[in-house]
């Protein structure tokens, strides 16, 4: 279903575009590339000079290898396209500092804790908020268990999205039709 119809007219001044894609690797591993984009559909004046409609003023792009446990084991920022070229563009080996982290134990947190504001690029650092949900799908059905929610599921531990999102919610709806085994019916009020 699209957004609703716009109340009043407008006119597209700027497009940020994130993409992460992700990878199996032939050594086990995972890479995860995330790449970040702001164009102006005018030309911009900047304090480096003129850039022309269209082209980018942000163009960066950062990967992380992780393992099936979901570490960092490397990590990659370039900045191919920035505001301030001889200065934004030396950031990148900072990006390192993810090196270590698990995307499911705190991450975002340890991100801010390492990058944010003059100690990293604040575009890359928001742009790796999305790596954990980007890894959680690349390995949903190859390295996590996503299972059918069939009544012949004989595993001891609910499928790895339950729970994890309003739809998913161990009480509700979607859960007790697809996921009949692992529904949790709220307890009725005692008479």
């Amino acid at each position: 279903m699209p957004l609703p119809i716009p109340k009043s007219p407008r006119v597209l001044k700027h497009t940020r575009s994130i993409v992460a894609q992700a990878y199996e690797r032939a050594d086990g591993l995972w890479d995860i590339d995330a790449q970040i984009t702001d164009t102006k559909t005018r030309d911009t004046s900047l304090a480096s000079g003129i850039r022309a409609s269209g082209d980018p003023i942000h163009n960066l792009s950062l990967r992380i290898t992780i393992d099936t446990k979901l570490n960092i084991v490397d990590a990659d920022a370039v900045s191919d396209a920035v505001p301030y070229p001889g200065y934004c563009n030396t950031i990148g080996p900072a990006y390192k500092k993810l090196i270590g982290l698990n995307l499911m134990r705190g991450f975002r947190h340890e991100v801010k804790q390492r990058l944010e504001g003059i100690a990293g690029c604040t575009h890359l650092t928001e742009m790796a908020s999305v790596l954990p949900t980007a890894a959680i799908q690349a390995f949903a059905g190859d390295v996590l268990p996503t299972r059918d929610g069939s009544a012949e599921d004989s595993e001891a531990h609910a499928p790895f999205q339950l729970n994890r999102c309003h739809a998913l919610r161990f009480d509700g709806p979607a859960v007790e039709k697809y996921y009949p085994r692992w529904v949790i019916k709220p307890e009725s009020p005692a008479s």
